[in-house]
């Protein structure tokens, strides 16, 4: 039997009104963006022991935003909550202090100039308590910003924060919940938690050329967000991920509403055809061939075989096996 990995511990932190528990409610609790109105702001912090890929747990610690709880946070709390901590996601609202419009975007709003002082305090404690964690900053509710600002926005945030906490590593996405954004970020994130990574991708590499595929992708069963790929030829959108992430994730919603569920996908025309179907029990995986010698038959053939393969790792107690 496959041994059962300990719990990976994510804070998600920023202010009140940063959008933190609509995010986590979309991709984990499987909520429409519309739907997120309803939600109550977190009181202090809420746990939830979240599940991904089947055997990869996630202790997921959502800390609420309110500035009395931010204090008591660096102040009382700082061990209990940065210790053994392997990432922290910082959020920060985009439209904060009306930074993305008709205003001097040399000059950092006294409401943005809070969140940075916040985000200090917690690379202070999170470099005492958990050097090693990985930290990813999200500029969310881009969707408040005009489109044209929106880019400057987010270099704006990215050069504060480096300049806030400039020993820190960390990567800075802008989001959004109507749209792919915020699967891309949160994909970036899974997936640096997922362990025997290279030898995934080294396998997905395999059963690509074994397929004569142009593009191979895992998903994961339950939030639709990208696990790994290989791509063996140039593909024009650079954000296709994501997109499919959303639309499928979004599909999947519809079809549960109206009492039926979503099995695949398949799209063929002149220039290629895609399928998406569940792989292993927590996967779903997508093939895109556009050589019209490849015969459909042939590719079904190679992807059962490709089951019965991962299957036997997952048996035998490789890691990246069992979290298929």
């Amino acid at each position: 039997m496959a041994q059962q990995n300990p719990a990976s511990k994510v804070l998600l932190m920023g202010r009140a009104g940063a959008g933190k528990t609509s995010m986590k409610s979309i991709i984990f609790a499987n909520y429409l963006a519309r739907e997120t109105s309803r939600l109550h702001q977190t009181n202090f912090i809420e746990h939830s022991a979240l599940r991904f890929l089947g055997n990869l747990r996630l202790n997921l610690w959502d800390c609420g935003g309110q500035d009395v709880f931010m204090e008591n946070y660096f102040e009382s709390q700082r061990e209990t909550i940065f210790q053994n901590a392997e990432v922290l996601i910082y959020v920060l609202n985009a439209d904060s202090g009306k930074r993305g419009g008709g205003v001097d975007h040399t000059k950092t709003p006294p409401e943005t100039n809070k969140d940075l002082n916040y985000f200090a305090h917690a690379m202070e404690a999170l470099q005492t308590y958990s050097p090693d964690a990985r930290v990813f900053c999200l500029i969310h509710k881009l969707d408040l910003v005009h489109e044209s600002k929106r880019e400057e926005v987010i270099k704006n945030f990215q050069s504060d924060l480096m300049n806030t906490a400039p020993l820190i590593q960390m990567e800075c996405f802008g989001t959004s919940i109507w749209d792919e954004t915020l699967f891309k970020a949160w994909s970036k994130i899974v997936y640096s938690l997922i362990p025997d990574i290279d030898q995934l991708e080294a396998q997905l590499r395999h059963m690509c050329e074994v397929c004569e595929a142009d593009e191979i992708v895992l998903f994961e069963k339950n939030t639709f967000l990208l696990i790994s790929h290989y791509t063996r030829c140039s593909m024009p959108d650079s954000h296709r991920f994501e997109k499919i992430s959303n639309i499928v994730k979004q599909f999947k919603l519809s079809c549960g509403k109206v009492k039926t569920s979503f099995r695949s996908f398949h799209v063929k025309n002149a220039l290629f055809s895609a399928t998406i179907e569940p792989f292993l029990q927590h996967s779903f995986v997508m093939i895109v061939v556009s050589d019209q010698n490849v015969n459909s038959a042939a590719t079904s053939t190679n992807l059962w075989a490709a089951r019965g393969h991962f299957s036997m790792l997952a048996k035998s107690g490789a890691p990246f096996g069992a979290h298929l």
